[in-house]
């Protein structure tokens, strides 16, 4: 990640309308698929300083959050989540000895040069009955400077990352789009960028008014839209559990 979106990453994490809504369609999520006991030990891969532990924390059941995340500039030392943060690379190296119900990698595997590895370990590390949540950017076409900003190596489409998924191991469960309205907005920027040359800008958080507008639309559309799987959306989920 740049370091320019990373020292911003906090507040766009608490704030921003779009970190918002996508947590709103993961905690919808783990709702529809709570276990009967529970989701005790959860793993969040890339989890940068551990801003979502708190939320994960109240599920249903949880016993342990911790988390990887392999960007050290992203993790404060001073912060009471540092003991259960694993700075470094999220491979066969990780293994802290115990298994877990829930893993989630948001937004991660486009970081990733080897993607495959990291699912099949993941999946490896699931509970027999566990999950694994996660979540990417969706379509190639939709590459603007924020995908160079952020170090992307792809956007997915629905066929590859549930081929991804399914070579790691996994039975999905779930695999749509998400975030439809917001594919106009995505052209309208690759035009823009096409026409007007310039470096990636690090995002930030909109006016209240507008930020809770988009928001708003945002949850509206998950509501009335989420049920249909429309073949397209700036972002992409699968949920898997382990065979």
């Amino acid at each position: 990640m740049d370091a320019s979106y990373g020292s911003r990453y906090a507040e766009l994490f608490r704030s921003h309308w779009w970190w918002r809504a996508r947590e709103r369609v993961i905690l919808d999520e783990l709702q529809k698929r709570q276990p009967p006991s529970g989701w005790r030990n959860v793993l969040d891969v890339g989890c940068g300083d551990g801003l979502f532990f708190d939320t994960l924390q109240k599920l249903p059941g949880v016993q342990l959050v911790e988390g990887v995340e392999s960007d050290s500039a992203l993790v404060s030392s001073d912060s009471a989540r540092r003991t259960r943060i694993h700075v470094g690379r999220f491979d066969s190296n990780f293994d802290r000895g115990r298994r877990y119900s829930l893993i989630l990698m948001l937004d991660v595997l486009e970081h990733m040069s080897d993607p495959s590895s990291a699912l099949t370990h993941a999946t490896s590390l699931l509970y027999p009955d566990g999950i694994l949540l996660a979540t990417v950017p969706a379509l190639i076409s939709l590459w603007t400077r924020h995908d160079d900003l952020n170090h992307h190596y792809t956007r997915y489409d629905r066929t590859r990352l549930l081929a991804l998924a399914t070579e790691a191991g996994l039975h999905i469960d779930e695999c749509r789009y998400f975030f439809h309205w917001t594919v106009a907005a995505k052209i309208a920027t690759r035009i823009k960028e096409a026409l007007i040359p310039g470096k990636p800008v690090a995002p930030a958080v909109p006016p209240p008014a507008l930020n809770y507008l988009l928001h708003l639309l945002s949850r509206v559309e998950q509501r009335i839209l989420g049920h249909l799987r429309l073949p397209f959306g700036s972002s992409l989920l699968v949920v898997g559990h382990r065979v």
